[in-house]
C-alpha cells in the first residue's frame, strides 16, 4: 500500500546520477530535476543512483545534497534519499541525543517495522554510531521509560500469524489486573507488549475488550497525561492499528500554530514506501479533507512538491 510511484520504464541509475549531477550546476540548483528522479525511484533503485554517482563523479551524493540544498526541503530530500535502514538508524540516533530526546521515535521505529526491517536498522546504528541501539536508549533513559524502552528495542518478534488464544485471554486478564492496579511498569505488562507477535498481541486485545467492555487505550486514557502511559498506548496503536497512529501525528503535525514540519517530513518519508495509502484513508476518514490537500494547504515551495510527490500527487507521477 505504498504511494510511490516509479515510472513503468525507469531511466539507467548512471543517467538519473548524470541528471542529478547537471541539477547541482551553474548558479542554482535544479530542485525540480533533484524531485522528479529521487521522489520515483524506490529504496533499491536510489541505492544504485547512490553507488553510481559515487563512482562516476567521485562525491557522495548525500553531501552534495546537503550542500546544495535547505531547509524543510534538504530535510525531506536527505531522509529520503537515505536507505531505509540507514534512515531508521538516524532517526535513532536524533532520538536519543540528550537535548532532543524523543521517545515516540524509538517507539514507531521499533513496533511499526517489520522484525527484519527493524534488525536491520540496528545493524546500520552499529555500524554508523559503533554503539548498539540498546546501549544508548539504556543509557538515555531511566525508570519506566527505561523498563519500557530497552526491552522494546532488544526485542526480535515473532512475525507468523500464529496464535494462542488460551494465553491471549490469560494475558488479556492480567493486562487488566495491572491497569486497573495503575502498575504501568510492571514486568508482565511489559513482557507482554515488548515480546509478543503482532498477532497474539492483537488476539490478546481483542480478548480484553471482549471480557472487559472496552479497549485498553480508553483503559488507559485517564492517566493521558502521563508521558509513560501515553508511550503505552502509542506502544499498542503502532502495534495493532499503525495507519491510525501515523495519522494522528501527521492531523497534529498540521492541525496547530505552526506546522511540525519535523512530524510531517518524517512519516511521509518514512511511510511513502511501505503504508501510506492505508494512513490517507485514514486520514480522509479521520478529517474529511484528503492528507494532500491538508499538506498543501500548510506547506509551500519546494517542500510541498516533494511531499506531494511521495504521496502519489504531482505532475511527474
Amino acid at each position: 500500500m505504498a504511494s510511490l510511484k516509479v515510472p513503468a520504464n525507469v531511466p539507467l541509475p548512471e543517467e538519473d546520477a548524470n541528471q542529478l549531477n547537471e541539477a547541482f550546476k551553474g548558479w542554482g540548483t535544479n530542485e525540480g530535476m533533484i524531485i522528479s528522479i529521487l521522489a520515483h525511484r524506490n529504496a533499491t533503485q536510489r541505492n544504485f543512483i547512490r553507488a553510481v554517482y559515487s563512482a562516476n563523479y567521485d562525491k557522495d551524493l548525500l553531501k552534495e545534497l546537503d550542500k546544495e540544498l535547505s531547509g524543510d526541503f534538504e530535510r525531506a530530500v536527505m531522509l529520503w534519499t537515505f536507505d531505509p535502514a540507514e534512515r531508521d538508524a538516524y532517526l535513532a540516533k536524533e532520538s536519543t541525543k540528550m537535548f532532543t530526546k524523543n521517545n515516540w521515535i524509538l517507539v514507531e521505529i521499533a513496533c511499526t517495522r517489520s522484525s527484519l526491517e527493524f534488525l536491520s536498522a540496528k545493524q546500520a546504528y552499529q555500524a554508523r554510531y559503533k554503539t548498539s541501539l540498546e546501549e544508548d536508549v539504556a543509557y538515555h533513559t531511566s525508570g519506566d521509560l527505561r523498563k519500557l524502552l530497552v526491552p522494546l528495542v532488544s526485542t526480535f518478534r515473532y512475525t507468523g500469524d500464529e496464535v494462542n488464544m488460551m494465553l491471549a485471554s490469560s494475558e488479556a486478564k492480567i493486562l487488566h489486573e495491572k491497569i486497573e492496579e495503575k502498575a504501568y511498569g510492571d514486568e508482565d505488562l511489559i513482557r507482554i507488549l515488548t515480546t509478543r507477535s503482532k498477532a497474539q498481541i492483537s488476539a490478546t486485545l481483542n480478548h480484553f475488550n471482549d471480557k472487559f467492555g472496552t479497549s485498553i487505550t480508553k483503559y488507559l486514557k485517564e492517566d493521558s497525561d502521563n508521558e509513560y502511559v501515553q508511550l503505552l498506548k502509542a506502544v499498542i496503536k503502532c502495534l495493532t492499528y499503525p495507519e491510525k497512529y501515523f495519522e494522528k501525528v501527521l492531523r497534529q503535525a498540521i492541525n496547530k500554530v505552526g506546522t511540525d514540519e519535523w512530524a510531517l517530513t518524517r512519516v511521509v518519508t518514512t511511510r511513502a514506501e511501505f503504508d501510506m495509502e492505508r494512513i490517507k484513508e485514514e486520514y480522509l476518514r479521520r478529517n474529511s479533507v484528503p492528507l494532500d490537500r491538508a499538506i498543501a494547504k500548510d506547506t509551500h515551495g519546494d517542500y510541498e512538491d516533494i511531499l506531494l510527490a511521495l504521496l502519489g500527487h504531482d505532475e511527474h507521477a
